[in-house]
């Protein structure tokens, strides 16, 4: 069955496949709501939300033609509007615009977002969410979802100053968690935290100043991590308005990177909330 479907390309001009071409220029453009999935298991992630018919859906796959019988099962798995595409290893690398040593790649796109209080309305009655506020790094974007999918997070909320977790870069280092974790990035940090408040939600805020021991937060049915940018971190206004707690750590350090950081603060609060 597999075989039958394939789709050679043999010129890295051909237009069926425009959209993969000179990628990471087009990552610094951006793609509105489409986006590249890349590598095995973000694919394999992308076929399940494909056939699941929610917020994801694949348009077409390209692969490195030896890479082809090892996914005979993710490429059965779409449906057969959706094109397979092969090349060799010179057309392929002629299309992305470097050596893509991996060699499996689909274009996908994301339906329309939601409004917040649509977004909220869905969520659990007892929940943990993960809320970034000025998150630019796509490194630290793609982490940040893995931690959320590894300790039972019900949803990710991004300000609007965080940065796209559809970037190509963030999508493979959260290993498609972005695929799977609910999210949305919308509002500013300060309107986004009223609408959590508003739906019941105990905010804590995450800073090396933070007033509480991690481990100390009370256990609560609607808990809320807020962490922000590495450096400036969160403003004294978010930690002054809600609750605030620190990891502790031995002196001499000024932080850890947010991706640490979150994903310590999620293992405790996923603990309080019943995640784990």
């Amino acid at each position: 069955m597999m075989s039958g479907r394939l789709i050679e390309i043999t010129h890295p001009d051909d237009p069926r496949i425009a959209e993969f071409r000179d990628i990471r220029e087009r990552d610094l453009t951006g793609r509105d709501s489409r986006f590249i999935a890349e590598g095995t298991v973000v694919l394999r992630l992308l076929a399940d939300a494909h056939a699941a018919a929610g917020d994801f859906a694949a348009e077409k796959v390209l692969l490195l033609k030896n890479r082809v019988t090892g996914l005979g099962d993710i490429i059965d798995s779409f449906p057969d509007d959706v094109p397979i595409y092969v090349a060799d290893a010179e057309v392929l690398d002629g299309i992305v615009g470097f050596h893509l040593h991996r060699g499996v790649l689909a274009l996908g796109h994301r339906a329309a977002e939601s409004g917040i209080d649509a977004f909220l309305d869905r969520l659990p009655k007892q929940s943990l969410v993960l809320v970034g506020c000025g998150i630019s790094n796509h490194d630290n974007i793609g982490s940040m979802f893995r931690n959320a999918a590894a300790f039972g997070a019900a949803a990710v909320l991004l300000d609007e100053s965080c940065c796209d977790p559809l970037y190509r870069k963030a999508l493979r280092v959260s290993v498609g968690s972005i695929l799977t974790v609910p999210y949305c990035r919308q509002l500013g940090g300060p309107e986004l935290l009223a609408s959590l408040a508003g739906y019941g939600f105990a905010i804590w805020g995450l800073s090396p100043r933070g007033a509480s021991d991690i481990r100390d937060v009370p256990a609560s049915e609607r808990m809320a991590l807020v962490v922000g940018a590495e450096g400036d971190g969160l403003p004294e206004s978010v930690l002054s308005a809600f609750g605030s707690v620190r990891i502790p750590q031995v002196p001499g350090l000024d932080s850890l990177n947010v991706a640490t950081a979150s994903g310590i603060a999620l293992f405790e609060m996923a603990a309080k909330n019943g995640r784990i």
